[in-house]
Order: C-alpha cells, then structure tokens, then sequence
C-alpha cells in the first residue's frame, strides 16, 4: 500500500469517459474504498435519465448532497477514498469538495467522437448514448483539476494519477 496524506479523489467527466474504470482501478492500486456516485442516485432520476431525460439541477441536489456528506465524513474520520462522478458544472464539484484541500478533482477529457464510440458500445447502462450531447453541453471544463485525456489505457491513467496528484 502506498501511504499518501489522507485525500480523497473525485473522478470527473462525461458518461462513458471511464470515471469508473479509472476510480477503480486508483482506489485499488491505493488500497482506498471506491464510490460510484451513481449508485448514490434516487430512483426517480435513475428513471428520468433511463427515459433519455436530462436530470435538472433541481433533480441533482439532494444527490449532490448525499455524496458532500460521504466524502466529508470518510475525510473527517481519515478513510481516504475515490469517487466516479460526472460533477459536469464548477457549483456541483463546489459542493463535493468541501473546501478541503485534501479533495483532489482528476478530469477525465475527451472527444465526443471517442466517447460517442464508446457509449455506443456499451450495453446494461441507464444513461442512454444520446444524451451525451447534453452533458458535453453543460461540462464546465475544471481549471483547477489534474486533466488526463483518456485515449490512454487505465493503468496509464492512473499511473499519471499516482504522479501528478
């Protein structure tokens, strides 16, 4: 295990730009737990966005919420970890960072042909290929995030990760 000061990361980027496969894999490498904010979600926005409707930012407030608290506690109590989530827009990775300083935001960048290829593939996942659009529509590019563009394998990603965080 690699002994780092406590943090958290938070994994960001449109669907299908590999926030999971990417947590995953520095949460392990890590030895730290892994979150995926979708499985934070209420049914009622796992169904809008299964029906290709674009949750509002009504919709992704208490969601918001709900993982502020997570990672705000897993840092009070010094349990480092990782979290996938799109935190598309600078107010939603406001909120989950929690002004700590020990919240490190790694963007995941990519093309929309790249990513649309990958959606494409994809099969048993609720957020539908079309909507892409949309989220490449409200992405607020981060300014002060580690950005890595994806058309690089896991391991190289997190090896940059491991590096430059």
């Amino acid at each position: 295990m690699i002994n780092l000061k406590p943090r958290f990361y938070i994994i960001m980027g449109v669907s299908g730009s590999g926030k999971t496969a990417v947590g995953k894999a520095l949460a392990r490498e890590l030895g730290w737990s892994f979150f995926d904010a979708d499985d934070f979600h209420p049914a009622s926005n796992i169904k809008k966005m299964a029906n290709g409707i674009p949750l509002t930012d009504e919709d992704r407030a208490p969601w918001l919420n709900t993982l502020h608290v997570l990672i705000a506690n897993a840092l009070t109590e010094a349990h480092p970890g990782v979290l996938a989530c799109s935190a598309l827009k600078e107010k939603y990775r406001q909120v989950l960072s929690t002004g700590s300083t020990d919240v490190q935001v790694v963007y995941l960048k990519g093309s929309y042909d790249l990513i649309w290829s990958r959606m494409s593939a994809r099969a048993g996942h609720y957020m539908q290929p079309a909507m892409l659009r949309s989220q490449f529509e409200i992405l607020e590019e981060p300014d002060e995030a580690l950005t890595i563009d994806i058309d690089r394998s896991v391991e190289d990603i997190v090896d940059l990760i491991l590096s430059q965080g």
